[in-house]
């Protein structure tokens, strides 16, 4: 359409030949191309062909030169005959050096994100004419088609195996770099992250119980642990605390002061000091709360968009949430649908921010009330679980006997039972309660209080 009405769609003819003809004349290159650009990016159809056809050949390790690639096209399907030849040769001409080759795949880049923006703007004007949904929908809509842009990625479509295995090599690379031994980040828990290796990205963790177990407390202990550790942002959605009551706890857990000494005021000079070194600690971090009890899903999700270097997300907790448009519903099957709707929103956030998800979960009394004077939870203990753990890629439930027999032989002792993990085994990991400062710590690897 834009042809026809004599708008030239952005492309750089140059650019584009010049990136082929140094994959030919230098296939070292190769790599450092494929990293950055796909097919799509290419708006000239027999360029397009070429590249996907030396991608295909680099990811089968074949030998990629002028009369390989040929015979490679003959192979797929788009030899062209009487032009192909020539116009591979005119490619090795045209490029002045392979030297430039990454100048040459920015303006490219750049070239294809133009043209995607103007098909983003048509297709949103088509949405808006066409009257799909309300305006808050459509919205929502929007930013989220932009949001993929400013990531570099399309909202969908099929991507060629040889970019995804050169993705998933790099990111392997990396991770052997690192001096960590789990993909993910670190909860802080070294029990914990050998046995979900860590909170990695697009994943949507959730950690449940019935109330007063410490689900907010290890939320916060983990949110704190990334926040200091990394100096990512980390955004924490609080549906049920206020942000000064957040403060308090993490205050209490970075200082080691009891949490009621903290709210009297009534500190010794060695509390004091121990704060006045949280306050510090806490503010250097890119811990970021909003205390909001009306919060979407959709609402989050736009907020993070706009964040930069996003590390991790927290909701506490699902249960609380609203349903885009409808608030809380009485009826228990419409509001079962709705916190299922709402958890499979949660994973969709997730894997389009690329960034874990933690999000907490009430537990349903089943586990109270089960006979056999078994109390651990389970699965199905999921309060309106509806399709939760399926979205979940892992399930934590806390439990401390403690809370229901305080006569118990360890009452601070606390499991974190992981009853589904996509990245490996079920199973119980043993964990420490502190009520004084409402935090848990690894049993193995306590170190005792500050010292004085």
């Amino acid at each position: 359409m834009d042809e026809l009405l004599g708008r030239r769609m952005p492309h750089s003819v140059e650019a584009e030949q010049a990136i082929l003809g140094s994959m030919l004349i230098d296939p070292a290159c190769i790599p450092a191309v494929i990293e950055r650009l796909r097919r799509d990016d290419f708006y000239i159809e027999a360029n397009r062909d070429i590249y996907e056809t030396i991608l295909t050949m680099f990811s089968f390790s074949q030998t990629i030169d002028p009369v390989t690639v040929l015979d490679q096209m003959r192979v797929r399907g788009v030899f062209v005959e009487n032009r192909s030849q020539a116009y591979i040769l005119e490619l090795m001409q045209v490029t002045p050096t392979s030297a430039n080759v990454r100048e040459y795949v920015s303006i490219v880049r750049d070239q294809a994100l133009l043209r995607r923006l103007v098909q983003v703007s048509g297709e949103i004007s088509e949405m808006v004419y066409a009257g799909e949904g309300g305006a808050e929908l459509l919205l929502e809509a929007a930013e989220q088609k932009i949001y993929a842009l400013r990531q570099g990625r399309s909202t969908g479509g099929l991507i060629p195996i040889g970019m995804i295995v050169a993705q998933v090599y790099e990111q392997l690379n990396e991770l052997a770099e690192r001096e960590e031994s789990i993909p993910g980040l670190s909860t802080g828990l070294v029990d914990l992250d050998s046995a979900i290796l860590g909170l990695n990205r697009g994943d949507l963790i959730l950690i449940a119980s019935r109330p007063g177990m410490g689900k907010t407390s290890v939320a916060m202990n983990i949110a704190m642990h990334v926040g200091m550790k990394t100096k990512k942002q980390v955004a924490i959605f609080s549906l049920e605390m206020s942000r000064e009551q957040l403060a308090v706890r993490l205050l209490s857990g970075a200082s080691g002061v009891d949490g009621k000494v903290l709210l009297t005021g009534r500190l010794n000079q060695t509390q004091w000091r121990r704060l006045a070194v949280a306050v510090d600690e806490l503010s250097e971090t890119n811990l970021l709360i909003d205390d909001n009890p009306t919060l979407t899903v959709a609402d989050m999700n736009a907020q993070c968009r706009r964040l930069k270097d996003l590390g991790l997300v927290v909701v506490d907790y699902l249960q609380l949430m609203q349903s885009a448009g409808n608030g809380k519903n009485s009826n228990y099957e419409n509001r079962q649908q709705a916190v299922s709707d709402m958890s499979r929103m949660l994973k969709i956030m997730a894997k389009e921010l690329n960034v874990p998800v933690l999000c907490l979960s009430q537990l349903s009394r089943a586990g109270e009330l089960r006979s056999g004077g078994s109390r651990l939870p389970q699965l199905s203990d999921l309060r309106e679980s509806g399709a939760i753990e399926q979205d979940a890629d892992v399930v934590i439930a806390l439990y401390r006997e403690g809370s229901f027999n305080k006569e118990c032989e360890n009452p601070n002792l606390a499991q974190a039972l992981v009853l589904k993990n996509r990245h490996g085994d079920t199973g119980s990991v043993d964990l420490l309660w502190r009520p004084e400062i409402t935090s848990f710590q690894s049993v193995e690897r306590r170190h005792g209080d500050r010292p004085e």
